[in-house]
């Protein structure tokens, strides 16, 4: 008897994709005058696509290397103020095509429908490759299916939970396919039982459409549970203090989040954040 053939979806092979830091320095104008350093000479390379997981304490600087990456650049300073940026080998000095950021808040419009909200970015042309509309239709409401919000499509963001209105934002991004996928503490504000449905979401969709994460978080949990690479900053002026991989499948099982190995990385990363002094907090989610 003949096997019978497989029709499910084929996650899509990942494309090839680098971004480095060289020498990052950033600095901004005090209160009462003088110079505040926020990034310190940090110098980081991703060279494939995974979920690498930028961990520190809150205010270390994470999100300011992250805005950085997605050319968020603030009004009347030089960012960065000495280093560079490269994508694919190329210095980046503002928004990337190749790269779209979802925040914590998540800026969903509230005049519009979850699917409108969605296609925002091909309705507006915010979006620089060009999607045929039926093609952007189509991949968004398989984008919505894939997020569980497909029987949502009508609905405004004030008649959806947050967990609901975070999926709306990952999938707005998602829905772009970029190679590079930035994400400033997307699930802070969450409960504990939605941050972790929007985890598993994640690693569903990444097995999906596999691109290079770089994820800021303070969560040490989350951290562990989420990444393929831990980049551990100190407390400001950030800097590097620890770097390294996590070669376990996801999802990550409570019984591995409580194994000798876990504890051992958990450890690791709380030994390096408590060697320099400094304001700012880290969470252990249990």
């Amino acid at each position: 008897m003949s096997a019978q053939s497989d029709s499910s979806p084929q996650p899509e092979a990942a494309t090839a994709v680098s971004i480095e830091l060289k020498d990052i320095v950033q600095e901004y104008p005090a209160s009462g005058g003088g110079i505040t350093r926020v990034v310190d000479g940090v110098n980081l390379v991703f060279e494939r696509p995974g979920i690498n997981m930028l961990l520190g304490p809150s205010g270390c600087g994470k999100s300011t290397i992250l805005h950085m990456l997605g050319g968020v650049r603030p009004m009347n300073a030089k960012t960065p103020t000495s280093g560079k940026i490269l994508i694919d080998g190329v210095e980046c000095h503002d928004a990337h095509d190749d790269s779209v950021m979802v925040f914590q808040r998540y800026s969903n419009r509230p005049d519009l429908s979850v699917f409108d909200n969605v296609a925002f970015p091909f309705r507006l042309n915010l979006w620089k490759k060009r999607v045929p509309e039926a093609e952007w239709r189509k991949r968004i409401s398989d984008m919505l299916e894939s997020v569980g919000l497909a029987d949502k499509r009508n609905l405004r963001p004030s008649q959806l939970s947050g967990g609901q209105n975070q999926r709306v934002a990952l999938a707005r991004a998602l829905v772009l396919r970029p190679r590079i996928l930035l994400m400033d503490e997307p699930f802070g504000a969450l409960d504990a039982q939605t941050r972790e449905e929007m985890q598993l979401l994640l690693i569903d969709l990444y097995k999906e459409r596999p691109c290079l994460v770089v994820f800021v978080t303070h969560d040490v949990t989350e951290a562990l549970v989420l990444g393929d690479r831990v980049i551990v900053l100190s407390p400001q002026p950030a800097k590097i203090a620890d770097d390294f991989t996590i070669d376990v499948p996801r999802p990550r099982s409570t019984t591995w989040q409580r194994s000798e190995e876990a504890l051992q990385h958990e450890k690791r990363i709380l030994a390096q954040l408590h060697k320099a002094p400094g304001k700012g907090t880290v969470r252990v989610t249990v």
